[in-house]
Parts: C-alpha cells; structure tokens; sequence
C-alpha cells in the first residue's frame, strides 16, 4: 500500500485524510483565535494581500477550497456582488459549519459544500477564481488537488495558492523554534491540543517550497504563475492564470 507523510509520522495514503480530519475536528472550536495568536494577526494581513491580488470583479463566480472559518468566502463575496455565486468548501465538516455560522451571524448566505479539493463535484471551467488558503498542505496528492483546480476554472481563469512556504535563510533558524516549539505549547495552553499544532508545525516543513510549487502548478495547467512572499518567505502566495 502507497505510504505519505503526515507531518514527520508516515501513514498509508488511503488514512492521511482520516488523520486531517481528526486534527481540525479538535481545533475547529478555537481555529481563528489560535491563528491570531500564533501569528500575531499576521494572518489577516497575508488573505487581505491575497482577497486584493485575486481582483474578484462583480459577477464572478468564486470556489474556496479548504475555505475553513469563511474570511476569504466573506470578502470575496463583497466583491462579487449579489450577480456573483462564491462557494465555500472544506473536506472537515466541523470547520464548514464554524465557517457557515459565521457567515450566518454576519448576514451573509452563501453556498457551503462538503467535498474532497482532489475529485471537486463541479463542472469544467465553472469558476472564474479559485483560492485555497493554508490547506493545500494538507492534501495527499497535491499534483492531484491542483489539476483539479485548474481543470474547473475556466481559460484565462485564476488559482491563488496561500501557504506558508520556505523563509528567507535568515529567519529559518528562529522560525524552526517558534513553529515547532512555541506553536505546540501555545496549543495545548489555549486548544489543549498540542499534538495538532505539532503535526501543522510539521506540515509546514513537507509542504513544496516556492520553486518547487510553481513548477507543480504549471504541470497541473497553469501556462503562467507568479509567486508572492510575504513576511520574508514565511508565508508565499502563487498565483496561477489557466492556459
């Protein structure tokens, strides 16, 4: 049977998924305020950097892929306008609902679905823009989620990519410490759950740096990607136009 790494553990493909879901189960409660702990509000900063690149016109049709609490569906949605349809989905239902209530309580209705980003339910060249915000790290087989992403955005069509990726060579030693140190006592003090925040920790480290990620994604049918770093690499958004 196939083997995958699940942070620095090796499980067999076929449970990779079942051992995600476990994870954000347990964080999905407190997911918003442990990113703004563990990152200092940065987070926020890095999806208003990516809601702006995206350039969502009124009209346009929108999927967020592993969309989790809903930030980036909400500010999408502003901008496509009651003409435009924005979707979000994530593989863990508990982060779906988090994301669907908030919507909700804010007074907007949008369409949620439940589904896996490596077999998306929807038609070829459906969307006009699709985004994944730190969840493509996750995902089993990457080069798998990402054809499947360009397959339904339609020609001309954009895939925005937010991960944390390889910083610059100057922070990686304090980094290290903080993420695989700091992040795990941070969540077993608020989460009480330190072993998910190790394993996202680790994450990190197996995810596909920014050469790397461009390369998959023109593989997957992207004819031109741009690649943005932010916070010195720490975190890099690749933007990709569908041929």
């Amino acid at each position: 049977m196939a083997q995958t790494h699940f942070g620095y553990q090796t499980v067999d493909e076929v449970d990779k998924a079942r051992h995600v879901r476990g994870v954000f189960d347990s964080v999905a409660a407190r997911y918003d305020l442990m990113n703004d702990v563990l990152s200092m509000g940065l987070h926020r900063v890095w999806k208003a950097y990516a809601v702006g690149v995206a350039s969502v016109q009124p009209g346009d049709k929108v999927l967020d892929i592993a969309g989790g609490t809903g930030d980036l569906a909400r500010a999408f949605a502003a901008r496509a306008g009651e003409q435009g349809c924005v979707v979000l989905s994530d593989i863990n239902e508990a982060m779906l609902r988090v994301g669907r209530d908030r919507l909700l309580d804010g007074g907007q209705v949008l369409p949620t679905i439940a589904c896996d980003a490596e077999h998306l339910p929807f038609v070829t060249a459906t969307f006009d823009v699709v985004s994944v915000a730190f969840g493509l790290r996750n995902m089993t087989h990457k080069d798998g989620a990402l054809a499947e992403m360009c397959r339904v955005l339609r020609p001309g069509g954009r895939l925005l990519v937010l991960e944390f990726s390889r910083p610059a060579e100057a922070l990686r030693k304090p980094y290290d410490w903080y993420s695989l140190n700091v992040m795990p006592l941070l969540g077993k003090w608020i989460a009480r759950d330190a072993d998910s925040y190790r394993y996202l920790a680790e994450s990190i480290r197996m995810h596909p740096d920014q050469a790397t990620l461009k390369v998959m994604m023109k593989s997957a049918g992207f004819g031109h990607v741009d690649v943005h770093n932010l916070s010195g690499g720490v975190v890099a958004l690749h933007v990709g136009i569908k041929c």
